[in-house]
Formats: C-alpha cells, structure tokens, sequence
C-alpha cells in the first residue's frame, strides 16, 4: 500500500524525542505536515523534516495532506483535537492521559468508532520487553497467586526537558490538568493493569504539591490500589527524585518474586520461593536519558494497526481504564475516601 501520510499536532518535547523521529524512521510512513500554535517552532521542525507547518490543528485536519495525527499537545486539548481529526476521517494516535475526565474519553472512543478510524492511547510501557515477559510468567501460571506490588515512576520534574523548561503547560493546572499523576501515574496504572492481567477496583491516594512552589497541579503522589482478585499494592509518581529516574515494579507473588526494572543490569530478575533467581537481560526501558530504549514501539504498533486494519496495541478503551484509576486517586485525595473505580 501506499506510504500513510502524518501530522503531528504539538511540537513540543514528546513530540521531537519520539513521535517524529520515529515516524521517520518507519518505511510505511510520509511525515507531511506538523502543527504548532508556536509560529516559530512549527516552521523549524517543518523545516527540519520537509513537511507543511502549521499554526491551526483545525486547518491541518482538513488540508488533505494527512491520513493520520499524533495528538502530542497539552492535555486539556487531547479529547478536542482527537474527536476532531477523528470526524475529519483520520485515524488517531493520542499521548497520555487521553482526556481530563472519563465523558471526553467515552466521546473520543465514540468519534472513532462511529468514523471507523483507529484511536490508540500512547501508553509505551506496555512494549517494554520486562515489562512484557513479566506479563507472560504471570499467565503462564508460573509465578501463582499475585499477593501484592509496588510501582513508582518519578524523576526530578518536566522541567528539565520540556521545551518551555519551568513555564511549561505540565505545571499548569488549566492545560494540564494533573501533574505527576497524569504525567507518570497514568503510565504506571497502565502497566498495572496489563502487567496483572486484571482490573484495579479500589484506590486510596495522598496527591501533594510540596515540591515545586511554582506549579499547581501535584508533583508527589503515592496510591494504594487492590485489584479485583484482592491484590493490594502502592503507585507513587513524582516529580521530586533529585538524582536518578526511579522506572520500577516489583511483583509479589506465591511462587516468586518479580523485579522489574529494578537491577542496573538486568531488566527482569525472578526470585522464586526455592532459592533460584533467574537474570534477564532484556534491553533497558526507554527514558529521557541516554543509554535508554530508542524506538518506544508506540509508533511502529500504531501504523501496523492502520496499515493492516487491526485493532491498536493500546485502544481508547484500555486508555480510559488506566485513566478511571487516576481519576479515582484524585477523588480518594479530595474525599480522603477510599474510591472504588468506576466501570
């Protein structure tokens, strides 16, 4: 078939270490057109990859120029741009957290199923090769009963790398709506959720700001979640781990005990109740810092799904229950309850 032609919606720090160069570099993909409301930074990358700048999404949308967008903007803007391109007949590769609430997620999931167009969620730490064989030893049954876990995805704060440094959108709660909740929680849900093999159906939260004086939307968060077969465990997300990025999940189970990103060296480490510990090195989780995984697989599996008409990796549906969870944490913090998640 015919090479599917791309715009990218949002220039900003994702958009230039992920989505653009990795859209280059796949053989079945035209990068055409990009979009910034920055005049000066949507002609620079349009200039740096050959495509058509943009200032206006809606423009971008009905140019004809595109089969496909990824939807890299700030948060508030994902549920608008992505039924918008939806209902201009284009398929949708959309960043976390998909929507600020549970009714923009079900509107873009009902925008592309009633356009017959593909909408997936960019939820990377799914094709995380750990992250992947851990999922297989717990269906295989290897690891027996899950009792509890912990995960935590923190680094030192948006700041360092975004494009807008300390007057990025991430800090503001108009645009962002969350902060290291949607930022990283999100993902961590998402992982969770796909790693286990099942849903989470309570959460209990503490959602501070103690960190950044100049942000208002949180930048610490730690969660306990139980899942429906009675596993109970934590999610923290931060913004205030000073020196190296935390990325880990460790998985306690009747057999063994799964680590996760955890060791250096190896990705995966599995103690199991005998004494034995099996090592695996399976390539390191993508970051924002050198030596990670290049390629997130993100693009790759969402240009598979339009190229050969299947459904995506991450769909709207999977992207809106790793959403509810962090929902539900939000809530837990504002009622000091515990939530149950809403289906």
């Amino acid at each position: 078939m015919e090479k599917i032609r791309v715009g990218v919606i949002g220039c900003g720090s994702i958009a230039q270490h992920r989505h653009l160069p990795e859209y280059v570099a796949n053989k079945n993909v035209e990068l055409t057109a990009v979009c910034d409301r920055n005049l000066v930074r949507a002609n620079e990358i349009a200039e740096k990859y050959g495509a058509h700048a943009y200032t206006s999404y809606e423009t971008l949308l009905n140019s004809g120029k595109v089969d496909a967008v990824s939807v890299c903007t700030p948060n508030y803007l994902h549920a608008p741009i992505s039924i918008a391109a939806l209902e201009a007949g284009l398929h949708v590769l959309c960043e976390k957290p998909m929507a600020t609430s549970k009714e923009e997620a079900e509107a873009m999931i009902a925008a592309a199923n009633a356009n017959g167009k593909k909408l997936m969620i960019g939820h990377n730490q799914r094709f995380v090769p750990s992250h992947q064989k851990a999922r297989q030893l717990i269906q295989s049954g290897e690891i027996g009963k899950i009792y509890s876990f912990r995960t935590s995805f923190g680094h030192g704060g948006p700041e360092s790398w975004s494009v807008d440094g300390k007057e990025s959108w991430f800090f503001n709660k108009e645009k962002a709506f969350v902060g290291a909740m949607g930022d990283l929680g999100v993902h961590k849900a998402d992982l969770l959720r796909y790693v286990l093999g099942e849903e989470i159906v309570e959460v209990g939260s503490f959602v501070e700001t103690n960190a950044k004086d100049f942000a208002n939307v949180d930048d610490n968060a730690v969660c306990v979640l139980k899942t429906e077969s009675g596993a109970i465990g934590t999610l923290a997300a931060s913004w205030a781990y000073v020196s190296k990025e935390d990325n880990s999940t460790i998985i306690y189970g009747e057999k063994a005990i799964l680590r996760l990103e955890d060791d250096p060296t190896y990705s995966l480490v599995a103690q199991y109740t005998n004494g034995e510990i099996i090592k695996y090195e399976l390539g390191k989780i993508q970051s924002n810092a050198e030596g990670g995984q290049n390629n997130s697989q993100v693009i790759r599996k969402f240009v598979d799904s339009i190229k050969n008409d299947i459904e995506p990796s991450v769909p709207g549906e999977e992207g809106m229950k790793s959403l509810q969870v962090i929902l539900a944490a939000l809530e837990s913090n504002e009622t000091k309850q515990i939530v149950r998640v809403k289906k």
